[in-house]
């Protein structure tokens, strides 16, 4: 079997290493992938509603209540009422939320670092734009993975 028809699936086990490790290291901060999710699209986008964040993230929106109570509960996120409709409310992180994600951040890079070493800087760069041809390609959200 040519080495080009086996792209895919040497796509999905490299995926699947990277997706198992940083796992690992989420689980690390008492975190779940989920937790992490939200804490990064807060950080870029304060004050989304429960709503639209579970939209986003393409998660039933219970599921995203039970992931936000969590979070509320561990003193990283709040919501507020939103001033412009009552019946929603706004999520922000808190100053600890803030240092969490900070730490997610590190742990990314440290993970991208780690997972990219077999390769020269120009070789990451090269898979770099090419997975992120593909993922635009396949109208992909390059912030995101969404709940499947």
């Amino acid at each position: 079997m040519p080495a080009s028809s086996r792209v895919a699936f040497l796509l999905s086990q490299v995926g699947s290493h990277a997706s198992v490790g940083f796992n690992e290291l989420v689980r690390a901060l008492g975190l779940s992938p989920a937790d992490a999710g939200v804490l990064r699209m807060l950080g870029r986008q304060p004050g989304m509603s429960q709503r639209a964040l579970a939209d986003r993230l393409g998660s039933p929106p219970s599921r995203m209540v039970a992931v936000i109570d969590r979070l509320e509960a561990r003193g990283l996120v709040t919501r507020t009422r939103s001033a412009s409709d009552r019946r929603n409310y706004e999520l922000s992180l808190t100053a600890a939320g803030s240092d969490t994600l900070a730490q997610l951040r590190r742990i990314a890079e440290r993970h991208d670092s780690d997972l990219l070493a077999a390769l020269s800087p120009s070789q990451s760069a090269a898979l770099a734009d090419i997975l992120a041809t593909l993922a635009d390609a396949h109208g992909l959200d390059r912030d995101i993975h969404r709940a499947t």
